[in-house]
């Protein structure tokens, strides 16, 4: 008399949808990595209640020193224009991100804003969330 089960349990398991999963997430990670372009200079930016992330195309540091950073590379102010005015050239549209120390008066921040807007860019602030 035989009194085992008649349906026997195939204890295989298929991974095919695991590695799917895994694949998605991995191409989520690599899409939104790019968009996350951290500063090297020592900058304290300000606060504020709303801080949108801008795609920055050129961004433009002053140091609390009141040193002048193009895309992380010290220019001299005297210079500032003609560097701006060499990455914003064959561009429709040119965003300049401003990432300027708190302690460094305003006048700085006009000053380059000024020159940016001449060149036609549009101009953003960095800030930090509260």
């Amino acid at each position: 008399m035989d009194l085992g089960s008649r349906n026997k349990v195939d204890p295989s398991f298929n991974l095919s949808s695991m590695t799917d999963m895994v694949f998605l997430l991995l191409i989520f990670f690599l899409l939104t990595s790019n968009f996350v372009t951290p500063s090297g200079l020592p900058i304290n930016v300000p606060t504020s209640k709303v801080a949108a992330k801008v795609l920055p195309k050129i961004n433009v540091g002053i140091t609390a020193q009141k040193r002048f950073y193009v895309n992380e590379v010290e220019v001299p102010y005297a210079r500032l224009e003609s560097e701006l005015q060499s990455l914003l050239a064959g561009k429709e549209e040119g965003v300049v991100v401003l990432n300027v120390d708190k302690s460094v008066p305003v006048q700085y921040l006009v000053d380059v804003a000024s020159i940016a807007t001449k060149l036609k860019a549009r101009v953003s602030i960095a800030t930090r969330p509260e």
